[in-house]
């Protein structure tokens, strides 16, 4: 069974554009990323999927020259980007994992892949997100390329298509649906904010990275991370004050299994309904 980890990523983000090739301790920071993602003990293959505009030339580029295969698909219909490139390289087992996450922890990628290989067929889903308790930021969503190619064949829903995944989890009472939560009995979902949609979250980012990155050394870890914030409040302020921010806000009269208490709005929004 091959293990396919897929990062989307495309330059023309809306709130941040060309965040993906921000430099981040020396390195675009897309590139720190699947160095993380690289580093989980499980066997995968690792796949960037991009779009087929022009300016998303850059993000090939990168990938090509770190060793790492490309898929080029559709601009916005992220769920048959996601279904096509696990076709062409072949996964049994796919992973989707957001490029917007450069400090997601190896640790939480082997504990949720390792999670579904303890339990073969028993499931169509597992991610650990629904409901979520790791730190905004270390997202992890395992599913069977038969699961997806349900949904990639069904879905007709705008959101469904955008966000490539919630056709499946928004309907457990047709899909086997696991979730892991975070070991430790914690839940910093809404209050540590690690994913980059915004400049702040950027500067987030880039300061953890100047304080516990070391060049040639293992991946610096969630605990490492939590660690520091003890010490510096000042690094969780930079962006506190969109932690809790998703995309869930924007839908919350169309998904079944997400409650108003699972996001808020940015400074400056109206939740729509």
């Amino acid at each position: 069974m091959k293990t396919l980890i897929v990062i989307q990523a495309r330059v023309n983000s809306t709130r941040l554009p060309g965040k993906v090739l921000l430099p981040v301790a020396g390195a675009p920071m897309l590139l720190r990323m699947i160095e993380r993602v690289q580093a989980a003990r499980h066997p995968s293959h690792v796949v960037v999927a991009t779009s087929h505009d022009p300016a998303d030339g850059a993000i090939a580029r990168l990938a090509a020259d770190a060793g790492i295969d490309c898929y080029r698909g559709d601009p916005t219909d992220l769920l048959d980007r996601h279904y096509q490139a696990a076709r062409s390289f072949g996964g049994d087992v796919v992973v989707k994992i957001p490029s917007d996450c450069p400090l997601i922890d190896p640790a939480v990628v082997d504990r949720v892949l390792g999670f579904w290989e303890a339990n073969p067929g028993r499931f169509d889903y597992v991610g650990n997100l629904h409901p979520a308790s790791y730190p905004d930021g270390n997202d992890v969503e395992v599913l069977s390329m038969s699961a997806l190619e349900v949904a990639w064949r069904e879905a007709s829903l705008a959101h469904e298509r955008e966000h490539t995944t919630p056709f499946l989890w928004d309907q457990p009472e047709r899909f086997r649906i696991g979730n892991v939560t975070w070991e430790t009995g914690l839940d910093l979902s809404m209050s540590h904010r690690f994913t980059v949609d915004y400049r702040e979250d950027y500067a987030f980012v880039a300061a953890v990275y100047e304080a516990l990155y070391r060049a040639g050394a293992a991946p610096f870890s969630l605990a490492d991370i939590l660690d520091l914030l003890e010490r510096r409040k000042d690094l969780l302020a930079l962006n506190s004050f969109h932690a809790g921010v998703n995309w869930y806000r924007h839908h919350l009269g169309r998904l079944k299994t997400v409650t108003p208490a699972e996001t808020r709005f940015a400074p400056g929004e109206t939740l729509v309904a």
